[in-house]
């Protein structure tokens, strides 16, 4: 687990290209949720979500390890990808994203303004993680994993954000893709000493990390066909799932139906954009609202990065 120590000083690394994001308690949803309800926005960072801080930390440490790098390659479903292409830029490393066939144009396009080569592959993120690894060999390049202690480390810094300005929380819901964003929530609790407890939230339609975590031990999925692209994984990191299996208190599944009632319920309550992964913390809470009912609760509104059409549906009813 992470330090106190190490979490502030990948916290300076991230405050030097971010100011730390805001978190506000929103009445609206108090009344909706039937608890007091803190909303931690990373949809407010360069990127449209807390993915940056856990790039920031890894490009700048792997440009004090390796100042002639020849370039990195990652994969990802957007937000991994974008994190890396800001912050290799930032670092004058090339970057090079692998995302599979059908990806959202809009996550697309960013990654290309930050100056990332964007390759096309696969039919989904695992599929192309396997090209983004066939990638490194071939030209050289260090690969980028989706989840690494100095991703966790720079990721943990909104946590420190949220635990060290809002009043004591009972419980902080988390989403779930490969897990950087819940473990560096426990080692930010951890390293403080906090009581809060920790959920995990992960979609019916990619269970993986739920399967995992009730047998305990990593058990992947054939399938991770979910409107919630940050949370579509079909195998779990081992090691992510050791910190769970340790820190988290329980984890939710919740449905695309009830994802796209979160995401109504955040433009309805709060006017903020949420993509799928993003309003998943405000699905279980939603769906956990008798058992939370009259405490203090904190969401992690991971991102708002989702094509228009898509979300033009989603508000819809869609």
């Amino acid at each position: 687990m992470l330090s106190l120590d190490e979490i502030e000083r990948a916290a300076a690394i991230v405050q030097d290209a971010m100011p730390p994001t805001a978190q506000y308690a929103w009445p609206l949803l108090a009344r909706r949720t039937g608890c007091e309800t803190w909303i931690k926005h990373e949809n407010h960072t360069p990127t449209g979500a807390f993915k940056v801080r856990g790039g920031l930390v890894y490009m700048d440490r792997l440009k004090r390890r390796s100042p002639h790098t020849s370039g990195v390659v990652s994969a990802t479903r957007g937000n991994h990808g974008q994190s890396i292409a800001l912050a290799a830029a930032r670092n004058g490393i090339a970057a090079t994203i692998v995302v599979p066939h059908g990806n959202s144009v809009e996550k697309n396009a960013a990654m290309r303004a930050f100056g990332a080569e964007l390759v096309e592959a696969g039919s989904d993120f695992d599929a192309a993680r396997e090209v983004a690894i066939k990638l490194a060999g071939e030209r050289g390049l260090t690969m980028v994993p989706s989840f690494h202690r100095d991703l966790v480390a720079g990721v943990a810094s909104y946590a420190l954000e949220l635990f060290r300005t809002a009043p004591p929380l009972d419980t902080v819901y988390v989403p779930i893709g490969l897990g950087s964003g819940i473990c560096g929530t426990i080692a930010v609790r951890d390293a403080l000493g906090l009581g809060t407890k920790v959920v995990g939230v992960v979609s019916t339609e990619a269970p993986a990390y739920a399967l995992s975590f009730a047998a305990g031990r990593v058990v992947p999925t054939n399938s991770a066909d979910t409107m919630a692209d940050g949370m579509a994984v079909r195998g779990p990191d081992a090691e992510a799932l050791e910190v769970i299996l340790k820190g988290a208190d329980r984890i939710v599944q919740v449905s695309d139906a009830e994802i796209g009632a979160a995401m109504r319920a955040y433009y309805e309550d709060t006017h903020q954009l949420a993509e799928g992964a993003g309003a998943a913390a405000l699905a279980a809470l939603l769906q956990e609202r008798e058992r939370m009912a009259g405490k203090r609760v904190g969401l992690i509104l991971s991102g708002g990065n989702i094509d228009r059409p898509v979300y033009l549906r989603t508000l819809a009813g869609g």
